[in-house]
């Protein structure tokens, strides 16, 4: 279902958007339906190919009910016509890449970003024939020296994972429609709530939605957004032929957690800039690295483009010497803060990440390219996700360690 009146506010859909009481039972929440095959009354084609807008469900792997509630919801909090969910946010990824790409196709791969999608870009893709550049995308005189007669897509990340730095996604958007090419944005670290990448130009607006947009902890789950055009191709590529479709189960799980999605940014952000500042008046921390601060490289940028700053702080504690003996006591002595990898929970998390084993295993940077990346993070960065606990309770938790 699509909400009639769509001048409703934020909280208003992200709560009723895509639902409806099940005509049914009446029930107010939306029903799991964890059918994997539908009875039709039509006669029609074996392959999904076959099926038309109005052919309804028939087979859990080419749609399914709860998942398509999900979609719309998604949808509708990213000011797009349509969006496809996925297993995870590796396989919303996957599928953007091989559903777009075809050997012999160029695409600019932001040089920091997720871990997964930063192999994938440098092992996979190249095997397949697809030619890759690996490209800071804050340096936008590089991105548009990057592009090429047959680049069909630029794939960005803001803020990149872990490091918290930014991309100007007008400005690239700009750069790649020039060229002819799509844009896609990974905008996990910022949700749906942080940063509108339609309006920046972005065409395909991909989550993990294991983050932010569940927001427990509980379910993995990636998500798509853009055109109907550009997401019609996607189930038809990916859903059908990847096979990577989300669980109904997850699909409830995260949609119940989307609902409160805007009330839980505005607390993340809220905790994170206390967190933020109490952390840059500790002797033992010699940088943090938050959009919301005024002290980030690139803070006007953020207030230009983000409306929430999100939880994500990264910050620096002296030599990759320093981060492991404070990371192994932190482990014994954190109360409340978790040290554990994933991010965007309600529960706030904490994780060791050092320069030099990301060098030698996702990200591979050298020259200018590794130079940029320690001038967010040195030797390594805590990765910091604050989730919704009281802000004093984590500066004292911290401060056993800090």
């Amino acid at each position: 279902m699509t909400l009639r009146n769509t001048s409703v506010g934020l909280n208003t859909t992200a709560i009723h958007a895509g639902e409806a009481p099940d005509p049914t039972t009446g029930a107010s929440a939306p029903p799991i339906y964890m059918s994997s095959t539908y009875v039709t009354d039509q006669v029609a084609g074996f392959s999904a190919h076959d099926l038309d807008d109005e052919a309804g469900f028939l087979y859990g792997r080419w749609g399914n009910p709860t998942v398509a509630m999900l979609e719309s919801k998604l949808a509708a909090l990213e000011q797009t016509e349509d969006c496809a969910c996925f297993a995870s946010g590796m396989a919303a990824a996957t599928a953007i890449f091989l559903t777009f790409l075809s050997a012999g196709d160029h695409v600019v791969v932001s040089d920091v970003s997720y871990a997964g999608v930063a192999e994938l870009a440098r092992d996979t893709l190249p095997r397949l024939g697809i030619d890759v550049s690996l490209v800071d995308m804050s340096d936008l005189a590089a991105v548009a020296a990057s592009m090429r007669d047959n680049t069909r897509l630029v794939h960005c990340e803001s803020p990149v994972n872990p490091i918290g730095r930014l991309t100007d996604l007008a400005a690239v958007a700009g750069l790649a429609h020039q060229a002819g090419a799509l844009v896609s944005c990974d905008s996990t670290f910022a949700s749906p709530i942080g940063q509108n990448c339609k309006a920046l130009g972005v065409d395909l607006i991909m989550h993990s939605a294991t983050k932010y947009i569940g927001g427990h902890g509980d379910a993995l789950g990636g998500s798509v957004a853009g055109s109907a055009e550009n997401i019609a191709k996607m189930r038809a590529e990916a859903s059908i032929h990847h096979g990577g479709v989300m669980s109904p189960f997850n699909a409830w799980l995260i949609a119940r957690g989307a609902s409160t999605l805007p009330l839980r940014m505005k607390a993340h952000a809220d905790t994170a800039l206390k967190v933020a500042q109490w952390l840059e008046s500790r002797e033992a921390v010699t940088r943090v690295i938050y959009p919301g601060l005024p002290s980030h490289p690139q803070h006007e940028l953020a207030q230009q483009q983000m409306s929430n700053m999100s939880g994500m702080i990264s910050f620096q504690v002296g030599s990759a010497q320093q981060g492991r003996a404070i990371a192994e006591r932190l482990i014994g002595h954190l109360e409340i803060i978790h040290h554990a990898v994933s991010l965007g929970h309600h529960r706030s998390l904490i994780f060791w990440m050092e320069t030099q084993g990301l060098m030698e295993t996702s990200f591979r940077l050298q020259g200018r390219a590794l130079e940029s990346y320690r001038a967010f993070a040195g030797d390594g960065v805590f990765r910091l996700s604050v989730g919704l606990e009281d802000a004093e309770d984590l500066v004292a938790d911290l401060s056993q360690v800090l």
